[in-house]
């Protein structure tokens, strides 16, 4: 492959990369100082989009998730720290605005869930197992044989 094919290959997959990873973050609400405009997308990046399922504010379209980020931003002006603005927000929407929760006892059981569940399949799956192989096949009364034999055409069964 020449190099000219490489290189109009690899734009090609570049070209189909860039909208995904293109952010919701619009020019008017970038920053002017790049230092907080870093910190305005690391504390965005942990945030989830109330009305998105399972998508930072950083990365969703929503107009809530654009009035979350100027939130922070406003805060980070005011010389809040990263960990004051999350506690705000916690505080204000609770835990779910997280998209990683902490481990406290409100978010144990969906912390264990996973576990819980395969616990209880692996459980219900022994106990089929060994229910299975417990029951013995009930012997094929007299009638039962002769219509097998009957069937499969032969005089007598084993």
């Amino acid at each position: 492959m020449t190099s000219l094919r490489r290189l109009l290959l690899l734009s090609i997959v570049l070209a189909g990369l860039a909208p995904s990873l293109a952010r919701a973050v619009q020019p008017d609400e970038v920053l002017p100082d790049t230092k907080l405009e870093a910190r305005a997308r690391a504390i965005s990046a942990g945030l989830r989009c109330l009305v998105c399922q399972n998508q930072s504010i950083d990365d969703s379209k929503a107009e809530l998730a654009r009035d979350l980020r100027l939130l922070v931003r406003e805060r980070l002006k005011l010389g809040e720290s990263d960990q004051q603005i999350r506690v705000f927000l916690v505080k204000r929407y609770g835990n779910y605005i997280l998209l990683k929760p902490p481990l406290d006892f409100e978010t144990a059981f969906l912390w264990g869930m996973p576990a819980l569940v395969l616990a209880a399949g692996g459980i219900a799956l022994l106990f089929g197992l060994r229910r299975l192989r417990s029951t013995p096949a009930a012997p094929l009364s007299q009638d039962e044989r002769d219509r097998l034999a009957a069937l499969l055409g032969a005089d007598t069964l084993l």
